[in-house]
């Protein structure tokens, strides 16, 4: 049946009700069946003049003479109040709709096709809202037989600029259409191999050639992905629904997701591509996404939905920049910011996991000492719920033997500069903070203060930071730098163990930059250092940090006896380590807090 109507059209209801055709034969319009159908059609006509009155008239109108059932008006009221012109009612409305955990499917199926677009990403961006609330993503088409995503992926890269970009995007780019040459040459009977710099990827990657070739794939496009008009070509050409396929093909490889995530991520980064993004699909996925158990996929999730999310986030998170607390909307105030910036080799989420435990202990823990797999997330969170929490990610090598990109030679000089303009842009300096740091992201974070204090637009970072804490960070040298030339696995040392060895002038300098910078500053400093050796493969034993080094000369130095990758891992929130990093957080915001 179909009903010619402006409503439906004008308010884009695009509800899909099947009935059948009345008959012309008389005979058959009798008796119960002719009724039911005659009440369904009353029933429908209903709904929809009820509609049309309720999005036209007033908020402060009465609806006595609409003709709907009492249950239904709060549903079509919050719908209206959603789209109102001012920011508070659509905010609160949004609030209401998540807040309902009683309606009946078909509500929230309404819901879900009339709602628009701001509305849809606040519902995502909302704790506990029923995933009924998100239309799945739209069919896509059925695929031939010799229907090949790499060769779809390899042509969304090649349809890609390829000039003006820098050499690692170039260098990305070139390996993945390299091997997926290679992989398709070897499912028409050729032999598959890795070649060239592809040689130091087959450790990390899956066995599966296609899989492979898939993450060169989407590691070009992450990169890509960096650059505005390039996401506008993968928009044109079809990236975000061929990015969804290979999405739903991988469930079972949360490492592409990621990456694909990322991806949807950076785009986010542009207004203009929020409304493709979400009439692809894939806000109901991310939805999904941010209410996983696992850590680094709801993180991921959360990034994009954040950036997607003008109404009540101003900031933008570039890539490598996650929000740890809060991942949702929150009636909280945010009152100062804690961040977290991990050291060689480690990574935003696993460096700041807890002590790793067997399994045994796992099983008989409680709800409240369940292990966790980001305690800033989860313990810090909860003991302090109106900090943001923010962890940072970049890439760091032993050696140029597994680097990433082997023509992207990156200092702590060039890191500082990347990584304060991603911390700018995500709001950083804006409210009073705290630096949280491993290893050699101290050494980071000290060369960001340093540099920051040298350009007047960074003044805010430097004015509101209020303490630093280290964990185990050498600032006068690491033994790291002086085994990796005798090591078959450190053959080739990369720019970042050069900078730990004790006689490199560049750490040496930044030291008394910092001091020099320090000293009439306020700042509160408090210095963890291990002092059991760490086993780095099979054949070193090694203290990475001796005390010596770990004292920056400002602040308390407690030694702990750990190794240098536990330092900062608790394990568990009651012990000291934990503790003694609370207190100092509590007590060094103390007034902020406050106010």
């Amino acid at each position: 049946m179909t009903l010619d109507t402006q409503v439906v059209e004008k308010e884009k209801l695009k509800s899909y009700i099947y009935l059948d055709a009345v008959s012309l034969d008389k005979r058959e319009n009798q008796g119960i069946t002719y009724q039911a159908r005659k009440e369904l059609h009353k029933a429908l006509r209903k709904v929809l003049a009820t509609s049309a009155k309720i999005f036209r008239n007033p908020f402060d109108d009465h609806f006595s003479a609409v003709n709907l059932e009492d249950h239904e008006y709060g549903l079509w009221m919050l719908l209206k109040k959603s789209k109102s012109e001012d920011k508070m009612v659509r905010l609160e409305a949004v609030k209401e709709m998540a807040a309902n955990h009683y309606w009946h499917d078909y509500q929230y199926r309404t819901v879900a096709q009339a709602c628009d677009v701001r509305t849809v990403i606040g519902l995502a961006r909302s704790k506990e809202t029923d995933l009924r609330f998100f239309l799945p993503p739209p069919h896509l088409p059925s695929v031939k037989e010799d229907y090949s995503i790499e060769e779809e992926l390899r042509q969304l890269l090649a349809s890609l600029p390829q000039t003006e970009i820098d050499h690692c995007i170039q260098y990305f780019t070139s390996l993945a259409l390299r091997e997926s040459s290679q992989s398709l040459a070897a499912q028409k009977g050729g032999l598959w191999c890795f070649g060239g710099n592809g040689l130091p990827y087959a450790e990390s990657f899956g066995e599966v050639p296609s899989a492979t070739v898939e993450l060169f794939c989407l590691q070009a496009l992450v990169r890509h992905s960096e650059i505005a008009t390039h996401c506008d070509k993968i928009e044109a050409n079809g990236g975000l629904q061929l990015l969804q396929r290979i999405y739903q093909l991988h469930k079972d490889c949360p490492k592409i997701q990621r990456s694909i995530v990322r991806i949807i991520g950076n785009m986010a980064l542009h207004e203009h591509l929020h409304s493709a993004i979400v009439h692809s699909g894939w806000v109901s996925i991310l939805a999904e996404a941010a209410k996983s158990p696992h850590v680094v996929q709801a993180s991921h999730a959360a990034r994009t939905l954040a950036n997607l999310d003008r109404e009540t986030v101003q900031e933008k998170y570039q890539d490598g920049v996650y929000v740890l607390h809060p991942q949702y909307r929150t009636s909280q105030p945010i009152k100062a910011d804690v961040l977290f910036i991990h050291g060689l080799m480690g990574a935003a989420f696993k460096t700041w996991r807890q002590q790793d435990c067997d399994k045994l202990e796992i099983g008989k823990a409680s709800d409240e000492e369940c292990y966790t797999q980001c305690w800033p997330k989860t313990w810090l969170a909860r003991d302090c719920p109106a900090l943001r929490i923010i962890s940072v990610e970049y890439d760091t090598n032993l050696s140029d033997w597994r680097a990433k990109c082997p023509v992207e030679r990156k200092s702590i000089a060039y890191r500082s500069h990347e990584l304060l303009r991603k911390l700018r842009a995500a709001g950083v300096g804006d409210r009073p903070m705290i630096w949280v740091s491993h290893s050699m992201g101290g050494l980071l974070v000290k060369k960001m203060l340093v540099d920051a204090s040298k350009k007047p637009e960074l003044n805010s970072v430097v004015n509101n930071t209020r303490g630093m804490i280290f964990y185990s960070v050498p600032h006068h040298g690491s033994h790291l730098a002086e085994y990796s030339v005798n090591v078959r696995y450190l053959l080739f040392p990369s720019v970042e163990v050069k900078e730990l060895s004790k006689d490199c002038p560049a750490l040496k300098e930044l030291h008394d930059d910092f001091l020099t910078f320090a000293k009439d500053k306020n700042f509160q400093v408090l210095n963890f250092v291990e002092t059991l050796p760490t086993y780095i493969g099979s054949m070193i034993k090694l203290h990475v940090v001796p005390v010596e080094s770990a004292d920056l000369g400002i602040g308390d130095l407690i030694p702990v006896a750990v190794n240098h990758l536990n330092i900062c891992k608790p394990k568990k929130k009651d012990t000291f380590l934990y503790q003694r990093t609370l207190q100092f957080i509590r007590e060094t915001l103390a007034k902020d807090l406050e106010n």
